[in-house]
């Protein structure tokens, strides 16, 4: 498909194909590149995932999901809701019946946080500890929520997250694969590109009632061609790495709206349509 595309290869074999995957890009690049074909093309290939990052918490909300920043490193669940997550631990310490770890989370080692999660019952909590985690649930959700849509605001930088988001790089690039939806083959915008298609109207962002610390967001924006509407959405999952205690909790992000439909994602096409610069009958 990509070979054959009128807005990509156009039937011209390539003569090098790297692979740029695996490792963290040099420069300030959101952009998921997995392979570039002839120096110019860029490819990213997706399957079967609608995980699009995995920051730390302090990364996404405070530092908007930028590649580099002076951002706290203290546990997110620590930072946002201490006295829950207090709550949380003795009574989880107590159902498990340990009682030679630290009287605070904070003082155990990775061992004892180990044995801990190991002493709890297999995803779920105990019953004696579950109403004080949906508090903490609660309060982390609310907090976080507020934290991001508050640093946002403060910055002015509503489109420039969506970006990130939505994973729009520096440049176009090419997103191959598949979906739970079916194949992957989508142009990809880069930020100018998106600007002549979109105008976004609205950033939401609320927390939400869940089974673990979670922020939704949506974004309204306008298609320029048609002056139709539309909303894309996603979520955030705030949930500890590795198992319940063990390491400081990661920022799962998500996008709810098919990849296919997501602003500034373009469908291959077999045909241009656009006009040549240049007669090339013979």
């Amino acid at each position: 498909a990509f070979l054959q595309a009128e807005d990509a290869l156009r039937g011209r074999h390539p003569r090098l194909i790297e692979w740029t995957g695996g490792r963290r890009p040099p420069g300030d690049e959101i952009a998921p590149v997995d392979l570039r074909i002839d120096h110019v093309y860029l490819v990213s290939c997706k399957y079967l995932s609608r995980n699009i990052a995995n920051p730390s918490p302090a990364r996404l909300f405070d530092g908007l999901l930028t590649a580099a920043g002076d951002w706290d490193s203290t546990d997110w669940y620590e930072l946002t809701a201490p006295d829950e997550l207090r709550e949380l631990y003795a009574a989880c310490r107590s159902a498990a019946g340990i009682d030679d770890l630290p009287d605070e989370l904070a003082a155990a080692t990775t061992e004892e946080r180990r044995r801990l999660r190991q002493g709890l019952p297999p995803r779920t909590f105990p019953v004696a500890a579950r109403a004080a985690y949906q508090r903490l649930c609660a309060r982390v959700s609310a907090a976080s929520a507020a934290r991001w849509a508050d640093n946002v605001r403060r910055t002015d930088s509503a489109e420039r997250m969506l970006w990130r988001l939505l994973r729009i790089g520096n440049a176009a690039y090419y997103l191959l694969g598949a979906d739970k939806h079916g194949a992957l083959r989508l142009r990809v915008a880069s930020p100018w590109d998106w600007r002549q298609a979109y105008r976004l109207v609205s950033l939401d962002i609320e927390p939400a009632v869940s089974g673990q610390p979670r922020v939704d967001w949506s974004a309204t924006y306008l298609e320029r061609a048609s002056s139709d509407r539309n909303v894309v959405r996603g979520h955030v999952e705030v949930r500890w790495s590795h198992g319940r205690f063990v390491h400081p909790p990661e920022a799962k992000v998500y996008l709810d709206t098919p990849t296919d439909e997501l602003p500034g994602y373009f469908a291959l096409s077999e045909r241009s349509h656009q006009p040549g610069l240049w007669d090339v009958t013979p």
